[in-house]
């Protein structure tokens, strides 16, 4: 766990005064007031007062901090693309105060020695907590299993290969079944292989216009319904880190409905971007799995204010520019989205798909319920993990502004609406003043 998880030494009392409590566990949103002392809630109070030496929130909300998962840091192997300093900046000022970062480093982190590298650099340089996932697989090859329990000692909280999903069954079922003793989380991308490697578009009448190698839907079904069979066989906690068809949602649905301990995830660019977004060949817009046509997408959105789909994340995955400057087919996969998360949210909230604290669930509570963490809430006794933002201040964005090192965003001179002012971790502003 790197420094910035925990609580400040100092004791230091703030009041956070007349500010739009967000709450995603009781479900509600009201004016209120806020204390923190020693890195921790330790009062809550409703009404727009603003007592003598409180800090006046002006209305704006106040929010459990986004607690993100599926993040990649560049370190070690890629730090060109991304650093721990530059991607907790960049947590920081989007309102993620818990980043819960993917294993696909150079080389992956498939051993206990790769992991404490990996969190004595993060405990050096982040601003923010982080939490890792270690590989399923040794080098994220799929043949071989990691040694799970040595690497969830070390301080791994999920496993996961990442984008590649492992093909051959029997070895995920052993997997599983060593994870089920352990009673840890895996992770899995619910893509058939042998459908979507190489694909760059969600197959479909526009992807045979653009004339560009596409991925059926059904792909993201047939790998989910394998999955749940196998986690059904072995009583694994299982997450499936991105649902994004319509074809996927019953078996997801049918697999909760029987009691199964299953968890789904959507990445923010498939709950608000669609294939369309592609039609200028711009490889901002080239994500993995790729974006899907908009009844999809609209489907998508109802399963995660259904609660269908539980968590909602960033997939955060900085490339470079010679990465991305090459033809739509050849360019890789990925976007940014520490910054853009919460504000290309808040378009959910605007278009009345969601409000605030049904969001805030899905960015905060259950992804924290997920990892068995206390933070993602507002309550007395959590940690002082909290983001202030005005939920209706307009901008548009533009990357060269962005605190990643990589710049790599399908936002890129759009208009958003939702602007953070502040970002706390342990009690203590990370972000803002």
């Amino acid at each position: 766990m790197n420094q910035a998880a925990n609580d400040d030494p100092t004791g230091a009392r703030q009041i956070l005064a007349n500010a739009r409590l967000i709450d995603p566990e009781a479900g509600t949103e009201k004016l209120g007031w806020v204390t923190l002392s020693a890195g921790r809630i330790v009062d809550i109070g409703s009404g727009a007062q603003v007592p003598e030496g409180a800090r006046d929130c002006r209305g704006q909300c106040l929010a459990p901090g986004i607690v993100d998962v599926g993040v990649k840091i560049g370190e070690p192997g890629e730090r060109h693309k991304e650093s721990f300093r530059t991607a907790g900046l960049a947590a920081a000022a989007g309102g993620v105060t818990t980043m819960v970062t993917r294993p696909d480093t150079e080389p992956p982190l498939d051993t206990p020695e790769m992991l404490q590298f990996f969190l004595q650099r993060a405990e050096a340089e982040c601003k923010v907590r982080v939490l890792p996932m270690a590989a399923l697989t040794k080098g994220r090859r799929g043949r071989e299993m990691t040694e799970i329990g040595f690497l969830k000692d070390a301080g791994a909280v999920a496993f996961s290969d990442a984008d590649r999903p492992v093909a051959d069954a029997r070895i995920l079922s052993r997997a599983m079944t060593y994870a089920a003793g352990l009673d840890t989380l895996l992770v899995t991308h619910v893509q058939e292989p042998s459908l979507s490697d190489g694909a760059a578009m969600t197959a479909g009448p526009f992807a045979a216009k653009l004339g560009l190698p596409a991925v059926p839907p059904i792909a993201e079904r047939m790998q989910l319904e394998r999955d749940l069979a196998l986690a059904e066989m072995t009583g694994v906690r299982l997450h499936a880190d991105q649902i994004t068809t319509a074809d996927a949602l019953p078996a997801l649905a049918r697999a909760k409905q029987a009691g199964l301990p299953v968890t789904a995830g959507t990445s923010i660019h498939h709950l608000t971007l669609n294939t369309f977004d592609v039609s200028d060949y711009r490889t901002f817009f080239k994500v993995k799995p790729p974006l899907r046509c908009e009844e999809d997408r609209s489907a998508t959105v109802a399963a995660l204010a259904d609660g269908v789909i539980d968590v909602s994340s960033s997939m955060h995955t900085p490339q470079d520019e010679e990465s991305k400057r090459l033809p739509f087919e050849e360019a890789a996969s990925g976007a940014v989205a520490l910054e853009t998360l919460l504000p290309a949210a808040l378009r959910l909230t605007h278009s009345a798909a969601l409000d605030l604290p049904a969001l805030f669930r899905a960015l905060s509570l259950n992804p924290a319920r997920l990892l068995g963490l206390d933070c993602g809430r507002i309550a007395v006794g959590a940690p002082g993990d909290l983001v202030l933002f005005d939920a209706e201040a307009p901008f548009v964005l533009d990357r060269a502004g962005l605190q990643s090192k990589s710049k790599n965003t399908p936002f890129d001179l759009a208009r958003l609406q939702g602007k953070v002012t502040t970002t706390w971790v342990a009690g203590r502003p990370v972000f803002g003043a």
